[in-house]
């Protein structure tokens, strides 16, 4: 979900090798050269260690376990584990506010996404009426992933989309021209972060040990250097009380007349 660049790949590689040997668990880590279909993944009964965004976990009846969320590190997270979904626009087009993009084209990667449609969905509920019952003169979508939205943008093929916040912030880091092609004109409320989860086959104690591993790697000095390049302060264990709020967001929406991005 987060490799959106190549340094940022071997990154997150670092960390899940190390969070692979303190539990003493032989994890195959996939290779994203050819991004897998998230779904699919999401699907597999092997799952160790993997990345879901939270709405569609919570729109699941056969919910993976949880393990932990990550607590990203830069301050507008508050030291939680949540994230929130930025507004991007083209940095140099005439976009510069998110009302300026209403009339226009937006983008989205797949629609039980959180980030890429659930939030932007629910955020935008306060500019829909009856008078203005659609928003845009066109959405373009599926996409599937996130990252091709930033060049739909740049390209000028969209006016707007709504991306992961923590991305952006990573893509900052590990690809800053990229993401300096871009702007943010709105961010929506925060929400919890994409836990990481295992196969509900996936023994009970191999669990326990991968999410113990990941909750103390933080005290770790050798773990230490690794979480400070993807931008997180620590894991920390979650429960699924914590992902109601996604189906509570997507509720608002639906009672409001708004189920579709428009």
């Amino acid at each position: 979900m987060y490799a959106w660049s190549p340094s940022l790949a071997a990154a997150w590689q670092r960390l899940l090798d190390w969070v692979a040997a303190a539990a003493g668990v032989d994890l195959a880590v996939i290779d994203q050269s050819g991004p897998t279909n998230l779904d699919e993944l999401w699907a597999r009964q092997d799952m160790g260690c993997v990345f879901m965004c939270g709405y569609p976990w919570a729109l699941r009846r056969d919910r993976p376990a949880l393990l932990a969320a990550p607590v990203p590190s830069p301050p507008r997270y508050g030291g939680r584990a949540a994230y929130v979904s930025d507004f991007i626009v083209r940095a140099d087009g005439p976009h510069h506010t998110l009302e300026d993009t209403f009339g226009g084209v937006i983008a989205y990667s797949t629609e039980h996404s959180h980030s890429g449609y659930n939030a932007p969905r629910h955020h935008l509920l306060k500019h829909v009426s009856r008078a203005r019952p659609a928003l845009y003169r066109a959405v373009l979508g599926p996409y599937v992933r996130q990252r091709p939205l930033i060049d739909l943008v740049v390209k000028g093929e969209a006016d707007v989309a709504s991306i992961d916040g923590y991305a952006l912030d990573l893509l900052r880091r590990h690809d800053p021209a990229t993401a300096a092609r871009v702007r943010v004109v709105e961010t929506t409320a925060p929400a919890p972060s994409p836990p990481l989860v295992a196969s509900s086959g996936i023994d009970a104690g191999t669990r326990e040990r991968l999410a113990h591993a990941l909750v103390t790697a933080h005290h770790a000095a050798d773990a230490q250097p690794l979480l400070a390049d993807v931008l997180l302060a620590r894991f920390e264990r979650v429960t699924p009380a914590d992902f109601e709020v996604f189906l509570e967001r997507e509720r608002a929406a639906r009672d409001a007349g708004y189920p579709k991005l428009a």
